[in-house]
């Protein structure tokens, strides 16, 4: 989806996402899940057999959306440190630009902090150009210019192929927006950060009275590049009863990192039933969610008693509506999640249905004693 975003300075055009980079313990079983659960399939590979003596990574594809998936061969690596630490999460948001230098000159110039300078990687494909620049926490953006390459995906990693196990997409379009979690009084910080750095604006914000219950609540808000392809929100954790969504990801992430995902989709219905039926578990929220909603949302082109049994969320705009729903944890630790949304025409991010979700997450704290 893109669109022209008013106020964004948009001096680094960023095209989209290239790929995610999760930092996990076993890349080998992590892409099984990703392919079995989520209906990846398999794009890329690079470790021992391609010369790559200390990390192993697999790379697995769903229409625009790329994941790697990357773990150490030994110990004492920077990746076991950083699993170590935060346990499996998102290392690396990469993001497809035209000029990887200017990207990362500009970036510094700004103020960045430096991650890794332009390099050029080359194979018999052609070559790519990389540069990167810290986030929050020990996140970071890696600039990707790939005009001068054909290969499958980045120089150093050879095709993956598996000629008897490549489970059916369930219908992962792109990435519709990736949510940060930041630590108490950091937001504006990184708000700062991306305005001043990136050229990002801020489209939406929300407070303690937008996002919270009777016992936790958060703030957030929104960034977005000048074509609205790339969305940051940021949350912050708000004093409340106890302890918040964010507080516990801040606790066992050991640090500030990316919360969830949201990935899009044409179809939610058919995509929650598949992924259900996969094994991916949802948050609930309460049956009498439903008996208001045509009240709440106006009419719908979706059956609600459809909607119904999988657990989707209904929220409308001035623009339209959307449809949401979020998966449990999708690691051992209580951090990151994914979203699974579908836009018919809203441009928002479901507030009104932030109250019935912070309920559900309350309630998976609880079962977890960390409320």
């Amino acid at each position: 989806m893109s669109q022209t975003v008013e106020g964004a300075k948009d001096f680094m055009p960023i095209n989209g996402t290239d790929y995610l980079e999760f930092y996990v313990s076993n890349a080998k079983q992590a892409a099984h899940y990703y392919k079995s659960a989520f209906g990846f399939k398999s794009l890329a590979y690079k470790g021992l057999e391609t010369g790559s003596k200390e990390l192993e990574s697999y790379v697995v594809v769903q229409d625009k959306i790329r994941l790697v998936l990357t773990s150490p061969l030994k110990s004492g690596t920077e990746v076991g440190k950083h699993i170590d630490t935060h346990g499996d999460g998102v290392k690396v948001t990469a993001l497809w630009v035209d000029d990887a230098t200017y990207a990362y000159n500009e970036a510094i110039k700004r103020g960045a902090t430096h991650y890794m300078k332009p390099i050029t990687e080359k194979d018999e494909h052609g070559e790519v150009v990389r540069s990167g620049i810290y986030s929050y926490g020990e996140v970071v953006h890696i600039f990707v210019e790939r005009k001068n390459y054909n290969g499958v995906f980045l120089p150093g990693f050879v095709v993956w192929e598996t000629a008897n196990y490549n489970p059916e997409p369930v219908g992962l379009k792109y990435v519709d927006h990736m949510v940060g979690n930041v630590a108490l009084g950091q937001m504006n910080h990184w708000v700062k950060f991306y305005e001043e750095v990136m050229g990002f604006t801020q489209i939406m914000s929300f407070d303690d009275k937008d996002i919270s219950t009777e016992f936790t609540a958060l703030m957030s808000k929104v960034m977005s590049s000048g074509n609205g392809r790339i969305k940051f929100p940021i949350n912050e954790p708000a004093p409340g009863l106890k302890k918040s969504q964010v507080d516990e990801y801040l606790e066992f992430y050991e640090g500030e990192g990316v919360q969830h995902i949201a990935v899009a989709t044409d179809n939610i219905v058919k995509t929650v039933t598949e992924l259900r039926d996969r094994g991916v578990e949802f948050l609930r929220v309460p049956d009498s969610y439903y008996d208001v909603l045509t009240e709440r949302v106006g009419k719908i082109d979706e059956d609600i008693e459809a909607l119904r049994p999988l657990g989707i969320l209904v929220d409308r705009d001035d623009e339209g509506y959307l449809l949401q729903i979020f998966t449990k944890t999708v690691q051992a630790r209580p951090t990151m999640f994914f979203e699974i949304i579908q836009r018919k025409g809203a441009t928002s991010f479901g507030k009104g249905n932030f109250k019935a979700l912070f309920e559900a997450l309350e309630r998976e704290q609880e079962l977890r004693g960390t409320l």
